[in-house]
């Protein structure tokens, strides 16, 4: 199925190559990417305290997203067929 996974394949290539810039955002407490070989999901969760999330969504306009989906959104040939961003708050219980 898909071509032996490579929409995830390429989909990694790509999130390796913003990863550093991810990671350097202020407050981020930690980067997961959450993997779906069977329906092939790809995700990728940015954890941040509620007052730097919105100092990035206002002075950082949430960067590097949009160079990321970008990439993602030239390999629909690879495989890439839906991208979604979602805003959802996270509590470990």
């Amino acid at each position: 199925a898909d071509n032996d996974k490579k929409s995830l394949v390429e989909a990694q290539k790509a999130l390796e190559s913003v990863l550093d810039e991810i990671k350097a955002i202020k407050g981020v407490k930690q980067v997961e990417r959450i993997v779906c070989g069977e329906c092939l999901d790809f995700k990728i969760i940015v954890s941040l305290s509620a007052q730097d999330f919105e100092d990035w969504e206002s002075t950082m306009k949430f960067a590097p997203e949009g160079s990321f989906l970008e990439q993602l959104k030239s390999m629909e040939e690879d495989g890439i067929s839906e991208i979604e961003t979602q805003t959802y708050t996270k509590m470990l219980l």
